[in-house]
């Protein structure tokens, strides 16, 4: 397994997620800075929606128009026209806050959520998975998930990969026509590692922000671990591969654990190193 070594590009954020590579800048959202940010390979920062029920997941639809899971009032948003239009209303099909997205190249978006409320300490409840199409329809595709998290759809469409941080895991899942999900498999058991945000690599194998182990690490189907990027004393969130040829893994990171979430300061920053496979585009 070959060590990798981050360096900081840029900090002072509340609590970064769901980073995405897109048009030369990587867009991420602050979760509980509650606004959607465009990042510069040089690490220049730009607001670009203020989303005060805090933004999670990113997507664009055919027409380059930008989604944002909202997760407190567990809408899915259009930002279109300078103005927060909701595209679908996911509050009687999720049992906890909206989290992560992943849209394909048809515009349906995947997304999942927390099956209760995290932060206030609720009994813990399994999850699902819901796909929004185009023009805004919703059902339930998955269910009985671990946690939901990171999702990713491979390059000719036809499998989808997500991240189960409750039961430490990636999940493979192959596409219908429809856009439902079917065959179910373990596509890398992660052991003792809760996988966060995830993102893939044009050589098939998925980067992991591992949250509990403060680690970044890639995995091959199977689970074979090749490289390992270490966050020292910080939380690893979730990471997307981008800049100019896509072979640099933005790593987000936080200084806290599950507890700090939402209590405020800006304990999260960007990091990124050089890796060897370029991304794949997703998520």
């Amino acid at each position: 397994m070959e060590i990798l070594t981050s360096e900081v590009l840029t900090d002072k954020f509340v609590f970064l997620e769901g980073p995405r590579w897109h048009n030369g800048r990587l867009y991420t959202s602050d979760i509980w800075g509650e606004k959607v940010y465009a990042v510069s390979e040089a690490g220049e920062r730009e607001v670009i929606v203020d989303v005060p029920t805090r933004p999670s997941g990113l997507g664009w639809l055919p027409d380059d128009t930008m989604i944002i899971v909202s997760m407190a009032d567990r809408k899915l948003m259009r930002w279109q026209g300078g103005e927060l239009v909701t595209h679908a209303d996911l509050s009687q099909l999720a049992g906890g806050d909206l989290n992560d997205m992943v849209v394909d190249d048809q515009g349906r978006a995947y997304v999942g959520n927390m099956g209760y409320d995290i932060f206030n300490r609720e009994p813990y409840r399994t999850a699902n998975i819901i796909m929004v199409s185009p023009d805004g329809d919703a059902r339930v595709v998955a269910e009985d998930m671990g946690g939901p998290n990171g999702p990713v759809i491979t390059s000719d469409g036809k499998t989808l990969v997500v991240a189960e941080t409750a039961n430490a895991c990636l999940t493979a899942f192959d596409i219908t026509a429809d856009g439902g999900l079917e065959n179910r498999r373990i596509f890398a058991d992660l052991g003792d590692r809760r996988p966060d945000g995830i993102c893939l690599d044009v050589e098939g194998g998925i980067w992991v922000a591992d949250f509990s182990g403060n680690q970044f690490v890639r995995v091959e189907d199977g689970g074979e671990i090749t490289h390992q990027v270490n966050c020292r004393s910080r939380r690893a969130v979730a990471c997307q591969l981008g800049g100019a040829d896509m072979r640099t893994l933005f790593c987000l990171t936080f200084d806290g654990t599950l507890r700090d979430v939402g209590k405020g300061g800006t304990r999260s920053q960007i990091e990124t190193v050089v890796v060897e496979s370029a991304g794949a585009g997703s998520p």
